[in-house]
C-alpha cells in the first residue's frame, strides 16, 4: 500500500517533537531502506535526480557550463559559477580544481553543444560523484533551468541498499515537508521492480535527533 500523506505528517511532527532545539534550523532527513535489491549488480543501482515540490530549505550551488548568450543570461540569473569554453579547457589538467569544484557546487547544467568537452575535463571527476552536468539546448531557458535545479536533491545508492536525502529544514511548514517526502518516495517507487514491497522501512530524522519511523 503506497504512503498517505496522513501517515507521513505524523512522522514529520514526531521527528520536529523530538528534536531538541538548537541554535539552527535542522535539516529533516529521509532514508528509505530496500530489500530484495541486490546493489552490486547495475540494474539495481538508483540514481535519480528529483525536483522537489518545495525547496529544501538549503540553497543548491548550481555551477552552469555555458557560452555566450547562455553564460550571460546565467550569471544574470544567479549562477553561482558559470564556466565557459576556455575555463572548461583550462582545467582538463587541473585535477585539484576539478575536485574543488565537484565539492563545492551541488549540481552542474550544460549547454548541449560543451557537453563533450565537459565530460572530457570533468567526467571524471563528477562522474564517480554523480554530479555529471544536466545537458540544455542552446535555446533553453537557463533561468528557468536554474531555479529547478535550485528544489533537486540527489538518491544514490552506494553499497548498500539504502537511499537518503534531505527533505526540508525545520522551519518549514509540515505539509511542505510531507510533499517533499512523498515526491521522493514516488519516484523511487516508479524505480523498484515490486515498487513499494522493495521498501523494508522509511526513516525520517533532523540533523541531531533520533530517527522516526514512517508507517508504510
Amino acid at each position: 500500500m503506497p504512503l498517505n500523506m496522513k501517515s507521513i505528517l505524523d512522522a514529520v511532527k514526531e521527528a520536529k517533537g523530538k528534536s531538541k532545539k538548537r541554535n539552527f534550523a535542522q535539516s529533516l532527513e529521509l532514508a528509505i531502506n530496500l530489500q530484495d535489491v541486490d546493489p552490486k549488480k547495475s540494474g539495481n543501482r538508483i540514481q535519480e535526480l528529483i525536483e522537489l515540490p518545495h525547496s529544501a530549505g538549503k540553497e543548491s550551488k548550481i555551477c552552469v557550463i555555458a557560452s555566450g548568450e547562455m553564460a550571460l543570461k546565467a550569471k544574470r540569473a544567479g549562477a553561482n559559477l558559470v564556466i565557459e569554453r576556455g575555463d572548461l579547457e583550462a582545467l582538463m589538467g587541473d585535477k585539484q580544481k576539478q575536485k574543488e569544484l565537484a565539492k563545492t557546487y551541488d549540481f552542474f547544467i550544460a549547454e548541449a553543444p560543451l557537453m563533450p568537452l565537459a565530460g572530457k575535463s570533468l567526467g571524471a571527476t563528477l562522474g564517480p560523484r554523480g554530479k555529471m552536468p544536466t545537458p540544455v539546448p542552446p535555446t533553453a531557458n537557463i533561468a528557468d533551468q536554474i531555479k529547478k535545479h535550485r528544489k533537486m536533491v540527489l538518491l544514490r545508492m552506494r553499497g548498500q541498499p539504502v537511499l537518503q536525502c534531505r527533505v526540508g529544514n525545520e522551519d518549514m511548514a509540515d505539509e511542505e515537508i510531507a510533499e517533499n517526502i512523498q515526491a521522493v518516495v514516488r519516484r523511487i517507487e516508479g524505480k523498484l521492480k515490486r515498487g513499494i514491497k522493495n521498501v523494508r522501512s522509511i526513516h525520517l530524522k533532523t540533523t541531531m535527533g533520533t530517527p522516526v519511523k514512517v508507517a508504510v
